[in-house]
């Protein structure tokens, strides 16, 4: 089996004890808390309150959680897979409108396993050099290498001078 990171959107009943009920089956199913969000504060419709989880676990395990929350009487409104899980951030200089962003951002997107999930402009006039700030994700580090190599040939090909980290980051959330 495979660890993935989930995002699951919980609804707890507003009575004490909800948010461990709400956690423990994570942890019984060897889950790893990444992060939670619950806003006290905030109600559904149904009067219950929202909780945001994030979390690692063996996808074998997901649909036993879910039966697990849902019996123990803690709603499941929302589960997304996260399924990029390796992120790097890249400058690009250049004249980076004049060379197409667009289709930079495409020869990433269009490889399947990254895309770029953020992006930042500065252009400080039409005749000078302007700079994209960039950030990709991937389902892993090597498809993140991967993704690099051809953002590298994309910015040699169009001039660009491209500015990466030493290091890449692993499982960003």
């Amino acid at each position: 089996m495979e660890n993935m990171i989930v995002s699951m959107t919980l609804e707890l009943k507003d009575i004490p004890g909800q948010l461990v009920l709400a956690l423990a089956p994570i942890s019984e199913l060897h889950g790893n808390i990444m992060s939670v969000v619950h806003q006290h504060e905030e109600k559904t419709p149904r009067g219950t309150i929202p909780v945001q989880v994030t979390f690692e676990i063996d996808q074998g395990f997901l649909d036993e959680l879910i039966e697990k929350l849902e019996t123990s009487g803690v709603g499941v409104a929302r589960v997304g897979e996260e399924r990029l899980r390796s992120s790097v951030s890249v400058v690009l200089i250049g004249h980076i409108i004049h060379s197409d962003i667009g289709d930079t951002i495409d020869k990433i997107d269009k490889t399947g396993f990254a895309e770029v999930v953020d992006l930042s402009l500065s252009m400080p006039a039409i005749e000078r050099t302007s700079s994209a700030y960039l950030v990709i994700n991937a389902v892993g580090i090597k498809e993140l290498k991967k993704a690099l190599e051809v953002l590298r040939e994309v910015a040699a090909k169009k001039e660009l001078l491209m500015i990466e980290p030493i290091r890449l980051n692993s499982e960003a959330a």
